[in-house]
């Protein structure tokens, strides 16, 4: 069978240009945590952005370390270097103290509280003042109405100090 009759006329089943690339569907994220939904631009993409590529290699290095640990080799190899840290730490020079150029003032504790105390005579006299009412803390910022006035035996007392126990 030869050519068609036709040749500017295309085949029926070849394309009329360049094929047509297909974008990847919508995916999630694979970061534990993130799992945004995004339309990757290759179908090689897993995360959503850069942020999540970074964090995912950081997780990645940090597992493969994990991993390693717990073999033979890792295990001698971290002990060794622990070893080598503790010889350090014992070969380090002791830090010299600073000389004081002054001597050191030494208070003694049977004065220095003594300007601060009250003598014993006077604390018997001191008297609690007299709490107040929860009412009258509570409604000391209210205003009062038009035609009300404080009055002998008014419910509210005025001058009675709020004494606080802890």
């Amino acid at each position: 069978m030869g050519p068609p009759e036709s040749p500017t006329r295309p085949r029926k089943r070849q394309a009329a240009g360049r094929r047509k690339r297909r974008r990847p569907r919508p995916r999630r994220c694979l970061l534990k945590g993130c799992e945004h939904v995004f339309r990757p631009q290759r179908a090689s993409e897993h995360y959503c952005s850069a942020g999540c590529r970074e964090a995912a290699r950081k997780w990645s290095r940090w597992k493969a370390q994990q991993k390693y640990r717990t073999t033979t080799g890792g295990k001698r190899k971290r002990n060794g270097q622990s070893a080598r840290y503790r010889e350090r730490v014992k070969s380090r020079k002791p830090p010299t103290p600073e000389a004081v150029s002054e001597a050191a003032r030494v208070i003694t504790q049977e004065h220095f509280f003594r300007a601060h105390v009250r003598p014993a005579g006077l604390l018997r006299t001191l008297r609690a003042p007299a709490a107040k009412s929860l009412a009258a803390l509570l409604l000391c910022s209210v205003p009062t109405s038009a035609g009300a006035r404080s009055r002998a035996g008014a419910a509210l007392e005025t001058g009675a100090h709020l004494i606080r126990t802890y």
